[in-house]
C-alpha cells in the first residue's frame, strides 16, 4: 500500500481517476465552503444563493475571494496530493516538492519572469486580435462576453483600499494559484501525458493547452499556454516543483502589485501594456535577447547542478 495503490496502473487510467478526484475533492470543498460560508459572512442559505447570483457586484468582494479560494483549494491544491499518494505512496516524492531549492535560484527564476514581460504582453496582443470567420460569429460574440466577465472579475479582485488588502490579493491571486495549479497542471497532468505519449515535450505542451484552455478566457490563450510550456519546461530540467511554483507565482504577483501603484497613481497606467503596442518594438526586442540568454545561463546551471 505504501508503494501506492495505482502505481502500476496506466496513463489512460490515471487520467481518469484524477478526473474523478478532481470533480469530487471541487464538489466537497464547495459545499464545505458555502456551509461554512454562512457563519463566516453572517448570511442566511438563501442570503447566499442570491449573492451568488450576483457575485462580480461590489458588496460582494469579500465573499468572491473567499469563494476563490475555496474553488482553488478544491480543484488544484487537495487533489495532487491524494493522487500522489495513490500513484506512489508518496506525495511530497511524486510532486517533486522534497528538493529544497536555494534563494538565488528563486531570484534568477523571477528575474527570468520579469525580462519576459513585454514579450507576454505582445503575445497577448497578437491574441486579443483573433478574429472568427463570419459563419463562427455567435461563437466568436460569446467568446467576447466571456472575456469581458473575466475582466470585470480581475478587476474586482485586484480592487485594493490599502496595503491588507493588496496583500490578500497577492495570497488569493498570485500563492494560491502559484502553489495549486502548479501541482496539478505540472505535477500530475503533465506527467501522465508524459507518461502516455513516452513525450515530456508532448506532456509539457498538452498540459499547457489544457491549462490555457481552463480559465475560459479565450483572448487571452496563446500567452497562457507559452506560459505553461515554459513553467513546465522549468519543472523537467530542474526536477524541482518549487521553481514553477515560484515562476508562476512571480507572473500574477507583479499583475496584482502593478495594478495597486496604477490605482494609486504611483506608475504610468500603460505601463501595464508595456511591449504590446507595436511601436514600442525595441522593448520586445531587449526583452527577448535579455530573456533567451537568462533562459540559457538557466538550462545550463541547471545542467552542471549549480543551482
Amino acid at each position: 500500500m505504501s508503494n501506492g495503490l495505482l502505481r502500476n496502473s496506466g496513463p489512460f487510467a490515471k487520467l481518469m481517476f484524477s478526473a474523478f478526484i478532481i470533480l469530487a475533492s471541487f464538489l466537497i470543498t464547495l459545499i464545505g465552503g458555502l456551509l461554512l460560508a454562512i457563519p463566516v459572512f453572517g448570511m442566511s442559505f438563501m442570503e447566499l444563493v442570491d449573492a451568488m447570483t450576483h457575485i462580480t457586484h461590489p458588496d460582494y468582494a469579500n465573499l468572491l475571494k473567499y469563494f476563490q479560494v475555496v474553488q482553488s483549494i478544491g480543484l488544484f491544491v487537495i487533489p495532487p496530493f491524494i493522487l500522489g499518494w495513490f500513484f506512489s505512496g508518496n506525495s511530497f516524492r511524486y510532486l517533486k516538492l522534497e528538493r529544497k531549492v536555494s534563494w538565488s535560484t528563486i531570484i534568477f527564476t523571477a528575474v527570468i519572469m520579469i525580462s519576459a514581460i513585454p514579450l507576454i504582453n505582445l503575445t497577448a496582443y497578437w491574441n486579443a486580435q483573433m478574429s472568427l470567420p463570419d459563419f463562427l460569429g455567435p461563437v466568436e460574440e460569446w467568446m467576447k462576453q466571456a472575456e469581458e466577465t473575466a475582466e470585470e472579475l480581475t478587476k474586482r479582485f485586484l480592487q485594493a483600499d490599502d496595503i491588507t488588502d493588496l496583500f490578500i490579493n497577492i495570497f488569493v491571486i498570485a500563492v494560491i494559484p502559484a502553489i495549486g495549479e502548479e501541482l496539478l497542471f505540472r505535477g500530475v497532468i503533465q506527467r501522465l501525458f508524459s507518461e502516455w505519449t513516452r513525450s515530456f515535450h508532448a506532456g509539457i505542451w498538452i498540459s499547457a493547452i489544457i491549462f490555457s484552455a481552463m480559465h475560459l478566457q479565450f483572448f487571452g490563450f496563446l500567452p497562457r499556454t507559452l506560459l505553461g510550456v515554459l513553467f513546465g519546461y522549468m519543472l523537467v530540467w530542474s526536477g524541482k516543483m518549487w521553481i514553477p511554483i515560484a515562476a508562476h507565482f512571480v507572473n500574477n504577483a507583479v499583475a496584482v502589485i502593478v495594478f495597486y501603484f496604477i490605482q494609486r497613481n504611483r506608475i504610468a497606467e500603460d505601463i501595464e501594456t508595456i511591449g504590446a503596442d507595436p511601436a514600442q518594438w525595441y522593448y520586445v526586442l531587449i526583452s527577448l535577447g535579455i530573456f533567451v540568454l537568462l533562459l540559457f545561463a538557466f538550462r545550463k546551471r541547471l545542467k552542471d547542478r549549480r543551482l
